[in-house]
């Protein structure tokens, strides 16, 4: 058995997030299929996924900058990162050496999942999380808790979540939640004890969640959200035993003895008095797996049974349906898919992240709870994510308006898809364009030039990196049979290369070009041709990019190693090729220094990305200084927002 935790601490947080979202990303398809509450729009499973995987990258990066601050010691060769990045070292007296403390990792679980939250329930699931972590990090300086600890964390959690919904409903993950916290109430043991003690607890809840909820019952399934939960759940006891849990069935619930799932000799799984052979519906009881797998050794995750009969899986009952499509899958959402409409459910989803003060929060949430339904508010210390459902969406977005700054606005209409993007599943399917390209960028100004070029655009606000799960769909939102992908971020390397093998296993043939900056990628996009052949547009496009020297100016948030020596906090930084090259006082003068030696290696066309907080000046003090100093060579400016560093250079 592999080592495991035997504390909470924040290793264990860190496994925790990585296991929940490997069984969230098996069972996505499955929850998908059961969403019918509070709208069958087949999304539960996908926002419960975008939501964790958020989480799980914001521990990632916190793993990550300590990493950084031990291998970049004081003595030893400096990089960049003064300017807020990962990769910094701290100045003198530094903590160089220190590992990631609980409470570090447990606030940015919370916070990941926060700004990431998708759908009602990935909102829920981001407040149960804030609540486990308020009580995690309360410890102090304790590195870990124990499993009294995780039971206390575990209760928070479920009263938070349940107080953040304006109007809390039985059978749903609230339920869920809330009987987990309360099958580890006074209970005692480490934390696998517990952390299994709240799965069986969540497992049988959700069971009963059938009966409890009327559309539930009409679609013979378990609430999506809950499933999900219960995902979750089984994944935190895995982190804790090393083995996910194993699920028992039976007809009225989870636990039956004697009915436990054991391996064929065909490497499939069979039930105890069910052959492990020929189309009965199986669990697959492997540690780690999840969902059913039809009895014949595929391992192919299915959802649904026999009409009539409840699957489950691993993490728990996976859904009931007499509705099956040519694959043989049981699709709730399609049972259900109507009676949102029939019932007079609002019209529209509004999600945003909004930054305001907990008064004008207060009077945010009377005003939504009369606009609307679903309401779900969760965050605080300034910070929050607000998702509602409503028939006007402007007021839901005026209303936030009103009580700070809201924005990532997301507005969704049921049935139509998203209507910013024009996705709409009750339209015609149009046609597949032959070919489209996905681009992150940085700012807004940047993300208008590149949807002027024809690309699909995903932006990155400062601090707040887009997930994989958003590349995709942005993949998914360009409609066409071949992408060209381009992160304009070296840190997004992993994230755009995991996009692109999920693009490709929907069918899409996807080529990444590795490009580190938005100018390399405008410089790809300016040679893009669409009727070229495949393979020639992208080497065209990466040979442009490669081409491309880029450069930013940014200003040091703290003081730092770097490879230009020690900078200060407020000292200006000129980034070459990712590097710190300059360290000066002056934005202007460090920006022509950048510029200089850049041009120092030859050049025929420089690129300028100015951004909102840059001087108004400083754009037509480069272009002249290139006019005067370098024959031949042309200068182009763009306007890029609020964009993350003060001016972005590109030399090709």
């Amino acid at each position: 058995m592999p080592q495991v935790p035997q504390t909470f601490d924040a290793l264990a947080v860190r496994t925790w997030c990585g296991l929940a979202l490997e069984a969230l990303g098996r069972a996505r398809e499955e929850i998908d299929a059961i969403n019918v509450y509070p709208v069958a729009d087949g999304d539960t499973g996908t926002n419960l996924y975008l939501t964790v995987e958020s989480a799980a990258a914001a521990v990632e990066a916190v793993f990550a900058g300590y990493e950084a601050v031990t291998a970049r010691a004081p003595g030893a060769a400096g990089g960049n990162g003064a300017a807020g990045g990962a990769g910094t070292t701290e100045g003198p007296g530094a903590a160089g050496g220190c590992g990631v403390s609980l409470a570090d990792a447990a606030r940015a679980m919370a916070h990941g999942a926060l700004i990431g939250a998708r759908g009602n329930s990935g909102t829920i699931l981001a407040q149960l999380l804030r609540g486990m972590a308020q009580v995690l990090a309360a410890e102090g300086e304790t590195a870990h808790t124990d499993g009294r600890g995780m039971g206390l964390a575990l209760r928070n959690a479920a009263d938070l979540a349940r107080q953040a919904v304006a109007h809390p409903v039985e059978g749903t993950v609230l339920t869920v939640a809330s009987a987990a916290a309360d099958a580890v109430s006074g209970a005692e043991g480490d934390c696998g004890t517990i952390a299994f003690a709240a799965y069986e607890g969540a497992s049988a809840a959700l069971t009963a969640t059938t009966g409890q909820l009327a559309v539930l019952e009409r679609a013979g399934v378990v609430d999506a959200g809950g499933r999900g939960l219960v995902a979750v759940l089984a994944a935190l006891v895995e982190t804790f035993t090393g083995e996910a849990p194993r699920t028992l069935v039976g007809p009225a619930g989870l636990h039956e003895p004697g009915k436990e799932t054991v391996p064929d000799a065909m490497g499939g799984t069979g039930t105890a008095g069910i052959p492990a052979s020929g189309t009965a519906d199986t669990l697959d009881a492997r540690p780690g797996a999840t969902g059913t797998t039809r009895a014949t050794g595929t391992g192919r995750s299915a959802v649904g049974g026999r009409p009539g009969q409840r699957v489950y899986g691993a993490d728990g009952p996976a859904d009931v349906s007499a509705a099956r499509d040519g694959t043989g899958r049981a699709d709730a959402a399609d049972v259900c898919a109507d009676r949102s409409a029939e019932d007079g459910h609002p019209a529209f989803e509004v999600i945003y992240l909004l930054e305001a003060q907990e008064a004008a929060v207060d009077r945010l949430r009377d005003r939504l709870d009369g606009l609307g339904d679903s309401l779900v508010v969760v965050g605080g210390d300034g910070l929050w994510n607000v998702h509602v459902h409503v028939d006007d969406a402007g007021a839901a977005v005026e209303a936030g308006v009103e009580a700070g700054r809201p924005h990532r606005i997301r507005i969704t209409h049921f049935g139509l898809g998203d209507v910013h993007t024009g996705a709409g599943a009750g339209r015609p399917p149009r046609e597949r364009a032959q070919r489209a390209v996905v681009a992150v960028v940085p700012g807004e100004g940047l993300a208008g030039l590149y949807t002027e070029a024809g690309a699909t655009t995903v932006l990155a606000r400062p601090g707040e990196p887009p997930a994989s799960g958003e590349l995709v769909e942005a993949v998914r939102r360009a409609h066409a049979l071949e992408v060209v992908l381009l992160p304009n971020d070296a840190d997004l390397r992993h994230t755009a290369a995991a996009a692109a093998e999920q693009a490709r296993a929907e069918g899409v043939r996807v080529a990444l070009i590795p490009t580190r900056s938005a100018v390399q990628g405008i410089a790809a996009l300016a040679v893009h041709e669409a009727e070229r052949r495949f393979d020639e547009d992208v080497v065209a496009m990466t040979s442009a990019a490669g081409a491309t020297r880029y450069a930013e100016v940014a200003v040091a948030e703290r003081q730092s190693w770097t490879m230009a020596g020690i900078c200060q906090a407020g000292d200006v930084l000129g980034l070459i090729d990712g590097d710190v090259a300059v360290i000066g006082a002056d934005l202007t003068t460090t920006a022509e220094t950048v510029l200089d030696r850049m041009l120092a290696a030859g050049g025929e066309m420089v690129t300028l990305v100015v951004g909102d907080e840059a001087p108004e000046t400083i754009a037509a003090h480069l272009e002249s200084r290139v006019r005067e100093s370098y024959l031949a060579v042309d200068t182009v400016v763009y306007r890029g927002g609020r964009q993350g560093a003060l001016l972005l250079i590109g030399v090709e």
